[in-house]
């Protein structure tokens, strides 16, 4: 991919950076060249700002020197149950974010040029047999009426400002919701999930952070899938995984046990089928690295990983 961020440093604000995707992207855009603040709210370190979107504190000035805003904050979606009182915490913490940098937004004097909102393929439901683009409507359950009300607090930054919701699903690298998968199968415990003929949604995590900092200088706007251009099942993702790693796939779990042991959010985190193509990105001209999942297994699990 060529670097277009590379033509002009930016100073990027970013807000969920110490995690997983926010490590890796950090990394990538300062290996660009550009200046990167992140927002934290414990005990800042140097490069870090104390904020607090549960209250709306954040430090004005941040917002006023960036060119471009990073939002990938958010509740992790990966904890059971789903009590009602912890989707509402999912739904108000990723809110209160996208708010808080929103509000800051409106509040400066010079909004900035550009606002990265995460946001994720939940959107889209269980769709079976149907393959999505960002032109695809809104899915039925939990998670398709939370991304729609987080994508709400985006789409209200100010009018000179460009945003883009990036729509993401399963990241796979060493961490993340991929860890646990990964953990199982090292230990001889992989399993396929359900039928195993559902689409999952998946990017590797060098692209997830790449593609992000393309869209600092792209010119898209609106809901954007990030996701790898060949769609696989849960079932392929799992064998493939087992064998790179050299260990069985000997299990089965039904629908009904995850649903019966993790509830809505086995319901809508393991068993829908999202089969997406990224047109968007293709169109803009983003270059994957690993454009099959097989290439980011053999490269993070094979025999010359390290």
């Amino acid at each position: 991919m060529a670097d277009s961020g590379a033509q002009r440093s930016l100073n990027v604000l970013v807000a969920g950076a110490s995690g997983f995707i926010g490590t890796e992207l950090v990394r990538q855009l300062e290996e660009a060249g550009h200046t990167v603040v992140t927002l934290t709210r414990g005990e800042p370190r140097p490069g870090q700002h104390r904020w607090n979107p549960a209250t709306g504190q954040i430090d004005l000035q941040l917002v006023e020197d960036a060119d471009a805003v990073i939002s990938l904050g958010g509740t992790s979606i990966s904890r059971i149950p789903w009590t009602p009182s912890y989707v509402r915490g999912l739904q108000s913490s990723r809110v209160r974010v996208t708010k808080t940098l929103v509000d800051a937004m409106h509040a400066a004097a010079n909004p900035p040029e550009v606002f990265l909102s995460a946001s994720a393929v939940g959107y889209y439901g269980d769709r079976p047999g149907e393959n999505l683009t960002e032109e695809s409507p809104k899915g039925e359950g939990i998670l398709p009426g939370i991304v729609e009300r987080w994508e709400a607090e985006a789409i209200a930054a100010p009018e000179q400002t460009r945003v883009v919701r990036f729509r993401t699903g399963l990241v796979v690298g060493r961490g993340g919701a991929f860890g646990p998968i990964g953990l199982l199968t090292r230990f001889g415990l992989g399993s396929r999930i359900g039928t195993g003929q559902q689409y999952w949604p998946w990017i590797a995590l060098y692209d997830e952070a790449a593609a992000i900092r393309h869209l600092l200088t792209s010119q898209l706007s609106g809901a954007v899938d990030l996701e790898g251009p060949v769609p696989a099942t849960s079932e392929y993702i799992t064998t493939r995984l087992a064998k790179a790693m050299h260990r069985w796939h000997p299990f089965v779990i039904p629908e009904f046990v995850i649903s019966g042991v993790m509830g809505a959010a086995g319901r809508e985190l393991l068993l829908p089928s999202t089969r997406i193509i990224p047109r968007r990105l293709l169109d803009d001209g983003f270059v994957f690295r690993y454009d099959t999942v097989d290439a980011v297994i053999d490269d993070t699990w094979g025999e010359n990983s390290e």
